[in-house]
Formats: structure tokens, C-alpha cells, sequence
């Protein structure tokens, strides 16, 4: 187990005053079977003439805030510590359900009983069908493997195939562009191997949060350093809240060092801080996101 402790700070700085401004934040951890929510506070500059904490349709936590008078600048600080759990080698060992087994208990036909988690099967906005992805996911995917076998190295395979490089794609690159230049980040890898999973009618959620890391021995690590970060989690019964979340960009199973903020189809459904704003001209953002492991 782990106590961690995020402060993830974005700074709006407008070239002109702002007349009015609606934004929604997703920047509040979730509680699942791996992650227990100890603290969460949310801080803005200047105070919104309107606040309210909400959950969407997924169960999320969400912060939607308003402002009807002018202003030149946006801070909005989250802060949250969370205890988490790491999936023993052990249970995941237990779990021997094929790929087909799964696929086919999520398959639709009349009368049979409908399961809340068959809405992440089906294609999103950044998640588009794609069959060259298929195809690629079908190589590790063969008739009666263990869906657990599958998916990790799938997972490896996108570590091992795709180069991380921050500058390759930006927010509105197609999955399937990334996946045809083998490189991109963690956004990318977890869209790529969303549509896999899901091309095969497997059920898969996009990951939102960060992840804990270390400092070369010897180094400081400085504060504002870490990111935002995202993975995926496959409908998998068996395993404890049955949901396996895996990590292509680092080639790992989640574990006590990933931090659980939302979960959606894809990053439209959870991008961290959006707004619309009326006036401000040009704008300078700048965020940062300190990660630290407290003593427990």
C-alpha cells in the first residue's frame, strides 16, 4: 500500500479581460477496489460566482464552475491523497476465463440480461473502429488464450512497438495516425489499445489520473516535474471490482503508483480542465503536477 499525495495546478494567464466563462473539471480521484480517497479539495482564483460537485453518468466526480464578471487570469488548484493497493500476482494468476468467454457473456441477444459494462464495447470519438488494429490485437489474441495472458502482452507488444515522444502528436491526432507512425503518448498507446480490446467486443475504459515516479539516486526531485497520465482498464470477472487496468506506455500491470482521477470512453470523456470563454484574446497555460509518496 501506498499513501499519495497530488497537487495539480493550471494557470490561465488571458492577454485580455474574460467577460464570461463556464469550465468543468475532472480532478477529483474515484474510489474502485484499488484506491481508497483519504482527501480532495479543489482551490480557484478568482472564487466562480458558481460551484457545484456533481457526478456524471459513469460515476465520476466533476466540477462544474462559473464566472459572470470580468477577470484576467485562472488558477485552479487540485489537491487530493489516496491510499493505494497493488493486484497480487496471486489473483491475477486465478483468473482463467478465455478472451471468447468474456466477449461472448458481453455479446447482446434477446432476453438475455443486459450488463452496464457492454457500453464501453462500442466506438467513441477518439476511439474509432479501426481494422489494421484489429488485426494487430488478433496476434495476441488467438482462439481459447486466458483473456489476463492476452491483454498483457498486448500491453507489452504497444510498449515494445511504439516509441513515447511527447512532441509527435497532439490532442486531435486520429488513433489510427498514431498507430501508423509508432510513436506518440500515453494518450495515444491507451486509445490504440482501446480500439483493439474493443474491435474484438471486448469491454475497455480510458484511465485518467498520474502516476508516481521516482528520481535517478542522487537527484531532487522537483516539484511540478510529474504529469497527467492514462492507461486502460479491461472488463476482466475475477479480478477484484473486475476491471484489469494495464499501462501500455510503461509495460506494467497498474499498481500502487497509479493514481485513479476518472474513467470514460476516451479523453473526451475526462479531460482534466475545459471551459468556454467569451473575450480574453490570446492565452498562456501552464500546469503542474507534484506526486509524492507520504509515510503511512
Amino acid at each position: 500500500m501506498k499513501i499519495i499525495r497530488v497537487e495539480h495546478e493550471t494557470k490561465c494567464i488571458y492577454e485580455s479581460e474574460v467577460q464570461l466563462a463556464h469550465h468543468l473539471a475532472y480532478l477529483r480521484p474515484l474510489e474502485n477496489a484499488f484506491q481508497k480517497v483519504l482527501d480532495t479539495r479543489l482551490l480557484i482564483s478568482p472564487t466562480p460566482d458558481a460551484h457545484h460537485e456533481h457526478l456524471d453518468s459513469f460515476g465520476n466526480k466533476r466540477d462544474f464552475f462559473s464566472f459572470q464578471k470580468a477577470h484576467e487570469h485562472l488558477t485552479v488548484t487540485a489537491c487530493c491523497q489516496v491510499l493505494t493497493h497493488e493486484l497480487s500476482q496471486d489473483v491475477l494468476d486465478a483468473v482463467h476465463l478465455t478472451w471468447e468467454e468474456v466477449r461472448n457473456a458481453l455479446s447482446y441477444a434477446s432476453g438475455k440480461k443486459y450488463l452496464p459494462v457492454s457500453e464501453f464495447i462500442f466506438p467513441s470519438t477518439y476511439t474509432p473502429f479501426v481494422a489494421k488494429i484489429k488485426s494487430y490485437a488478433l496476434e495476441s489474441f488467438y482462439p481459447g488464450r486466458a483473456i489476463t495472458h492476452a491483454a498483457i502482452e498486448l500491453s507489452q507488444r504497444i510498449y515494445r512497438d511504439f516509441t513515447y515522444s511527447p512532441k509527435s502528436t497532439e490532442v486531435s491526432t486520429p488513433v489510427w495516425q498514431a498507430f501508423d507512425q509508432r510513436q506518440g503518448v500515453c494518450q495515444d498507446f491507451s486509445h490504440i489499445m482501446l480500439v483493439a480490446l474493443r474491435s474484438l467486443g471486448l469491454s475497455a475504459r480510458y484511465m485518467s489520473g498520474y502516476l508516481l515516479t521516482k528520481q535517478p539516486a542522487g537527484q531532487k526531485k522537483l516539484r511540478g516535474s510529474d504529469a497527467s497520465h492514462a492507461w486502460v482498464a479491461l472488463y476482466c470477472p475475477g479480478i477484484p471490482g473486475e476491471w484489469l487496468e494495464l499501462d501500455p506506455t510503461n509495460n506494467m500491470v497498474a499498481d500502487v503508483s497509479h493514481v485513479r482521477l476518472s474513467f470514460g470512453r476516451d479523453f473526451g470523456d475526462v479531460s482534466p480542465l475545459r471551459g468556454v470563454i467569451r473575450g480574453g484574446g490570446e492565452h498562456e497555460l501552464e500546469v503542474s503536477v507534484t506526486a509524492e509518496e507520504l509515510q503511512a
